[in-house]
């Protein structure tokens, strides 16, 4: 559980919303700070009923704010289910989403992301006066047509600031004991062509003007030497760490390959940083900054994780992924609880009730709509948003979601919808489609690292399966027409629900598909000479302790 919470930890996305320095933030406009935990489990935290590990600054949002208990992730992976935040929609509406069972970007060098043609929350607070940063992990997409065209750059989705990470942090960008002397010789490799390179140079001029009595062969053995480095190292352009695992700070990398052990403590000072900037002043930790300014009570801050945790990503018998407490699967199951069940936690002293717990289905597709409504912005009228704006529920002045019916995708394919009745206090979940857990008997997709949403390794169901999640929220024991009355009727409503859905989704070119989502070289960024990528900008200085 230690590597776990490191590993969550360095994998945050800070959003940072502020009111320009013309104008402070008043009871109208507050400043937003949105906080994204990747592969956080809802079972991770002691304010979701984790009593082993300790979580006293997240808890201290429940205690102060709004804590959401049925909170759901628009997609079981990173890159889908943060487009959903972004914008508001389902991703397969932004075609985020690919025919098969590849749901995430899968390389820097891979022409793919959240289409231009998208608006983000950050796009309407722009319009409102607000300065926008994005600090940690983007996700969405980097580059088009060639290297360093950085054609999805977070700037060109509404945001002033970046600082992070464009691509996530896997398992290879942490540090290797087996990879050190590797890693040290590669730092000088540059130097070492430069050189032999001059060398080579110097040798040939030398012999051109008949200077220097050297045989050709000795020049043509250098150049070929450079040659033959230059290939093999442009072999490893398959190795994560050298060409996926970096940092940026606007459009520059700053580092490459990046150290994972210290990206976390650079990037809460990078998120500091951007406060400084807005409001003129030096303090702690992001929180701590806020109360230092002065902004408590004009500032709303939100939690929340892209999905649940990797229930597959373990060292032998030890998990690594996250918990997700009761709920049954985790990252990549696109319908169980445990996939798309996350925390969420709002706060906003004088406007938000301190400890209240609302059981109500929300989205994180609602933060545009809520984001927009708080800052007065205009919600797109031009395509179709799912999300709702939050705050009369977070307010108290309405008792139920404006979500009767959530609609759980694994890529393109719908696996599961929900229901809340407006007269009920029932949460029914029917399954159309779910994973085969492998091997017999587990509880997750070892044998697959992640579950899949179509082929032999899913089931489908004919008739579904039922739950009431109010009743069975870990969804162990399905309902039939012997246990339930209201079986048929359930049935009935929600295929009638998918039915309505269908017809408003309009199909746009799949992002995440094949034959787009593969690895070119000529996409691969580089803050060096290519093929010889390597940079450390950020210096030794920069470590910092970083606290959760």
């Amino acid at each position: 559980m230690t590597l776990r919470r490191r590993w969550a930890s360095l994998s945050w996305m800070w959003l940072l919303l502020t009111v320009g320095q013309s104008q402070r933030a008043d009871d109208d406009k507050p400043n937003i700070v949105l906080i994204m935990a990747d592969d956080l489990g809802i079972g991770d935290l002691g304010c979701y009923g984790n009593d082993t590990i300790r979580t006293p600054n997240i808890d201290s949002l429940a205690r102060e704010g709004v804590q959401l208990t049925q909170n759901i992730a628009a997609a079981s992976l990173c890159t889908p289910s943060r487009s959903a935040f972004l914008t508001g929609r389902y991703p397969i509406r932004s075609g985020m989403v690919s025919d098969g069972n590849d749901r995430v970007i899968l390389s820097l060098g891979a022409p793919v992301g959240l289409p231009r043609n998208e608006t983000t929350f950050a796009h309407l607070v722009k319009e409102q006066g607000y300065s926008t940063a994005i600090i940690g992990k983007w996700h969405q997409g980097l580059n088009c047509n060639f290297r360093n065209d950085y054609c999805r750059h977070p700037s060109h989705y509404g945001f002033d600031y970046f600082y992070g990470m464009p691509y996530s942090l896997y398992d290879t960008c942490w540090p290797d004991p087996s990879r050190d002397a590797e890693l040290a010789i590669s730092g000088r490799l540059w130097i070492c062509v430069q050189l032999v390179a001059m060398a080579a140079l110097t040798l040939a001029l030398g012999k051109l003007r008949r200077v220097l009595c050297v045989p050709w062969a000795l020049i043509l053995s250098l150049v070929l030497f450079i040659l033959l480095l230059g290939h093999f190292w442009l072999d490893s352009y398959q190795s994560t760490l050298y060409w996926n695992c970096l940092l940026m700070r606007e459009q520059e990398i700053t580092e490459q390959p990046m150290k994972a052990e210290r990206a976390g403590s650079i990037m809460v000072k990078e998120a500091i940083s951007f406060l400084e900037r807005s409001f003129f002043i030096v303090s702690g930790k992001l929180l701590a900054a806020i109360d230092d300014l002065g902004l408590r009570n004009h500032t709303l801050v939100y939690f929340t994780s892209d999905h649940g945790g990797h229930l597959e990503a373990r060292l032998g018998h030890a998990q690594l992924g996250g918990y997700n407490g009761i709920f049954k699967g985790g990252k990549g199951t696109a319908g169980w609880e445990g996939g798309i069940r996350v925390p969420g936690l709002f706060r906003w002293p004088g406007k938000l009730p301190a400890g209240n717990v609302i059981d109500e289905p929300t989205s994180l597709m609602d933060i545009l709509p809520t984001v927009a409504a708080l800052t007065g912005g205009i919600v797109p009228q031009d395509r179709v948003i799912d999300g709702r704006n939050l705050m009369p529920l977070l307010q108290g002045q309405v008792q139920r979601s404006e979500h009767e019916f959530l609609f759980h995708y694994c890529s393109r394919f719908l696996h599961a919808a929900r229901w809340r009745p407006k007269d009920s206090d029932a949460m029914w979940k029917v399954h159309y489609v779910t994973p085969i857990f492998q091997p017999p008997g587990a509880q997750a997709c070892y044998e697959t690292t992640y579950c899949q949403c179509i082929g032999d390794n899913v089931t489908y169901h004919d008739p579904p399966l039922l739950f009431d999640l109010s009743q069975d929220p870990s969804e162990s024991t399905p309902l039939t027409k012997d246990t339930e009355p209201l079986y048929d009727l359930v049935i009935h409503t929600v295929a009638d629900a998918v039915k309505e859905h269908r017809k408003t989704i309009t199909q746009v070119q799949p992002q995440l598909g094949p034959d787009r989502n593969r690895q070119f070289v000529w996409l691969m960024s580089c803050c060096g000479v290519f093929p010889f990528c390597f940079c450390d900008k950020e210096g030794e200085g920069s470590t910092r302790q970083a606290a959760i």
